[in-house]
């Protein structure tokens, strides 16, 4: 007698653990993560060193400051723990494949085949636009707010800008860009999950380019460079995250939706 094809209900039947072999799990993961943070963070302290990490964080604004002008340090202990803290939050940038990878072999195991089609690609996803709204942070949208400011200061004022305000300055500018850019992951997730329909989310289009750029104005800078390049790629995200949530719909159908699908 041939076997019957397990039904959805049952499919993660038997992979049960026990509660503290979870625990273990999720340490051993954990501690995973962390190596793989400390090994990137020991690399970058040997080549190119915290200093040159800073020079390279640093260029955008120091290419645009008038002739023989320098950043300075208010704090006597900033120049060491600002370049410390940089070569940390690149180490981190560096290993975020490895800790994305051990959130996503811990919690796979729970999800069926149908979920794992929808949560692996929305992992590499999301990784490889964070990275990507970083990147045009600091390619692009660094040098060109630097010299929109720079032009209107007055010529009396020699900018000598702290570094540890820099630093903060930076970290809020790639959250905020690397953020804006998972607009398509919150369009799918929200679509795929059946928490707002697409045709909702198309008629929404007019609201979320409002909506864009009042979240620009309030997380960038009050200049019209850096609020256009903030607004404008969220409303094209926006659109591409639909035009992603309806390709997805069609390939990450549960075995539920399939059979409804049939039988209409």
């Amino acid at each position: 007698m041939a076997d019957t094809p397990k039904s959805p209900e049952d499919e993660l039947a038997g992979t049960e653990q026990p509660f503290v072999a979870h625990l273990m799990e999720l340490r051993d993961r954990l501690i995973k993560a962390v190596v793989a943070i400390a090994v990137a963070a020991a690399v970058l302290a040997i080549y190119p060193g915290p200093a040159a990490l800073y020079d390279i964080l640093a260029a955008p604004l120091v290419a645009t400051l008038p002739k023989g002008a320098t950043l300075i340090a208010t704090s006597v202990i900033s120049p060491f723990l600002v370049p410390l803290q940089i070569m940390f939050m690149t180490a981190f940038m560096i290993a975020l494949p490895v800790v994305l990878w051990q959130m996503w072999s811990f919690i796979a195991p729970g999800l069926y085949m149908h979920e794992k089609k929808l949560v692996l690609p929305l992992v590499i996803s999301s990784t490889i636009l964070f990275f990507v709204g970083v990147a045009f942070c600091y390619f692009f949208v660094f040098g060109q707010v630097f010299k929109f400011i720079q032009s209107f200061a007055p010529k009396s004022i020699t900018a000598a800008p702290d570094i540890e305000a820099y630093l903060s300055f930076v970290l809020t500018m790639f959250l905020a860009f690397g953020l804006a850019f998972e607009v398509p992951i919150v369009v799918i997730v929200l679509a795929r999950m059946n928490i707002v329909p697409i045709d909702k989310l198309k008629s929404f289009r007019g609201y979320f380019v409002v909506l864009a750029f009042i979240v620009a104005a309030i997380v960038t800078p009050p200049d019209v460079v850096s609020q256009l390049a903030l607004a404008v790629p969220m409303c094209l995200l926006y659109e591409l995250g639909i035009h992603a949530a309806q390709f997805f719909i069609r390939n990450t159908k549960s075995p539920e939706d399939e059979a409804e699908t049939a039988g209409s």
